[in-house]
């Protein structure tokens, strides 16, 4: 295997939708940079059955169930 060619691994905190923040290691940014989260397991309809809503970015999902809506989505 060549040396050198692989990103700098390193850790990071993530921050998850309710303000809490996580350590965990990743190839983003550098050391102690955070990433910020708009979907996580916390808010995202797969992991909570459905019962929270998710935002809808520059009507993205709007437009997605006005252009399927006779399917019976």
């Amino acid at each position: 295997m060549r040396k050198d060619i692989h990103p700098d691994y390193h850790f990071i905190d993530v921050k998850m939708t309710d303000g809490t923040i996580i350590k965990m290691r990743s190839t983003y940014g550098s050391e102690g940079d955070t990433m910020s989260l708009d979907i996580d397991p916390l808010s995202h309809p797969a992991w909570t059955g459905g019962t929270a809503r998710l935002m809808d970015a520059g009507g993205r999902v709007s437009k997605f169930k006005k252009k399927y809506e006779g399917l019976g989505f």
